[in-house]
């Protein structure tokens, strides 16, 4: 995710704890979704779909972070 923010999102996630909750966060969901979509956990198509909207919404605000951070 964000390959061209690869440095920075290794400085933010030693420095910004708030960053580094959001980035653990999209990264357990992604994880999450996979497993259920691969049927290896059980999950619902609407549990899978509420979890899609989150980790969007979670990529969106680290996307935020990133871009502020890069231009300050």
């Amino acid at each position: 995710m964000f390959p061209e923010y690869r440095d920075l999102i290794t400085k933010l996630k030693t420095t910004d704890h708030h960053f580094t909750r959001l980035f653990d966060r999209h990264n357990a969901l992604d994880s999450k979704i996979k497993n259920m979509e691969s049927h290896i956990t059980p999950g619902t198509h609407e549990e899978i779909e509420v979890m899609k909207k989150e980790k969007l919404m979670l990529k969106d605000q680290l996307y935020a972070i990133l871009k502020k951070e890069s231009t300050a």
